[in-house]
């Protein structure tokens, strides 16, 4: 069975209920998922033993929170080059965040992403939750 880490940075709460979803998604796929608040990741090695990665932050004040930009640094030397990723976040008006994140997945640690970013409001909003489970099927088609 395939695993994959869900981790996030949250200031409301929004962001790590998209976790959720994604994470509930996954394992209707038969997909083992993880759900971890990015400040409990201290060392590459919290990062093995996964075969995909989502990680998430919430735009603030148009910026990705401060605790994924310290996370994304450490997880550049965990040799991901290759794995399975995505990316997602709550935001407010501008929602930058995820698009941050995913660049830096693809672009910096070379990892086989979807098709994009994932950028919901709230998953209690509209086609939220669908959209959530969505990307989960596309990472769970990716892995295989």
């Amino acid at each position: 069975m395939a695993k994959v880490l869900i981790a996030y940075a949250t200031r409301t709460g929004q962001t790590k209920k998209i976790a959720e979803a994604i994470a509930e998604g996954l394992k209707s796929e038969g997909i083992e998922a993880t759900l971890e608040n990015i400040n409990k990741i201290k060392s590459a090695g919290d990062l093995e033993g996964y075969d995909g990665y989502v990680f998430g932050a919430a735009t603030y004040h148009g910026e990705m929170m401060g605790p994924m930009k310290t996370a994304l640094f450490l997880v550049e030397k965990a040799g991901l080059k290759g794995k399975v990723g995505g990316a997602f976040g709550a935001f407010g008006w501008s929602g930058e965040a995820p698009g941050r994140i995913f660049d830096t997945m693809k672009n910096i640690f070379e990892m086989d992403m979807v098709s994009g970013p994932l950028r919901i409001k709230k998953v209690s909003i509209g086609d939220g939750m669908q959209k959530a489970h969505d990307y989960a099927k596309e990472i769970a088609a990716k892995l295989g």
